[in-house]
């Protein structure tokens, strides 16, 4: 049997949204991989905004696991629990500011924290424009703890012809900075998937 890579994805409260929905349904479509989902209570709010009513209850199919932002006991907030790594996407600032400043009072954060402290791959896809001191100096905080900053930034050069394609390249995109021993799913172009 192949072990299978287990991936965390956080989706906070940011806009932006559907790129974390993409992140999973792209992980969940891979038969190598497990998704454990948490989705924080902003999120849940901007997913509704900006995907729909469907978005929360389709992410949950999606997911090999979901777990309550709150419990802070999860499976994940343990370094025991093995991953390939953690994507947060979309990151808030205020998300960000906390794992920047080791503020593990959520699960998402807990477990952003555990992927830093074990050495695991973190990556987050903050996105808040335009940026203050503030901002900048957690992404360095992070970064220099061993996060990937990654803000979602869309690749005109491909040209795309819809929202869907840059959605679907910057997930791509924050996926293959995991590093994946599957790594197709992230390799894709538009119209090759």
């Amino acid at each position: 049997m192949t072990q299978r890579d287990r991936v965390i994805v956080g989706i906070s409260g940011a806009s932006g949204a559907a790129i974390g929905m993409r992140v999973v349904e792209l992980l969940a479509d891979c038969a190598t991989c497990e998704v454990d989902l948490i989705v924080s209570p902003a999120a849940a709010r901007t997913l509704n905004e900006e995907v729909g009513a469907h978005a929360l209850p389709r992410l949950h199919e999606w997911a090999t696991r979901s777990h309550p932002y709150a419990d802070i006991g999860a499976s994940v907030a343990s370094g025991s629990f093995q991953t390939a790594g953690m994507i947060v996407a979309p990151c808030s600032m205020r998300t960000l500011s906390a794992i920047a400043g080791s503020l593990a009072d959520n699960l998402l954060v807990r477990a952003a924290d555990v992927q830093l402290k074990e050495r695991r791959r973190l990556v987050l896809l903050a996105r808040e424009s335009p940026l203050h001191l503030g901002h900048l100096r957690a992404m360095i905080q992070a970064t220099e703890m061993g996060a990937i900053i990654a803000p979602p930034v869309p690749a005109f050069y491909l040209k795309p012809h819809s929202l869907a394609e840059v959605i679907d390249h910057i997930a791509r995109r924050a996926i293959n900075l995991l590093a994946l021993a599957e790594t197709r799913i992230a390799q894709a172009e538009w119209g090759q998937s």
